[in-house]
């Protein structure tokens, strides 16, 4: 995260979205937390290395989007994580 507060300090004008994703165990609301909490903890970091909150958009997909559709650890570690993308402007 710090290389990304780099990146955004950088470049002060640009706005992200960060989306939060889980694996497909458990139910979707249950994912949907976990994808919100995961997100907004990246979120948090970045405020904390001094990139404005309003620059920063959070959105949980849950395990609505996975990246891996396997049934194994390899691939539901695959599937938990932050997906950083910039907004339009």
């Amino acid at each position: 995260s710090e290389a990304m507060a780099g990146f955004l300090r950088e470049h002060p004008k640009l706005k992200i979205v960060i989306e939060g994703h889980c694996d497909d165990r458990g139910s979707a609301e249950y994912n949907l937390g976990l994808g919100d909490n995961r997100a907004n903890q990246l979120k948090s970091e970045l405020v904390k290395a001094g990139i404005s909150p309003d620059r920063i958009k959070v959105i949980s997909y849950g395990k609505e989007n996975p990246f891996c559709s396997d049934e194994s650890e390899q691939c539901w570690q695959q599937n938990r994580r932050d997906h950083v993308l910039l907004a339009s402007q």
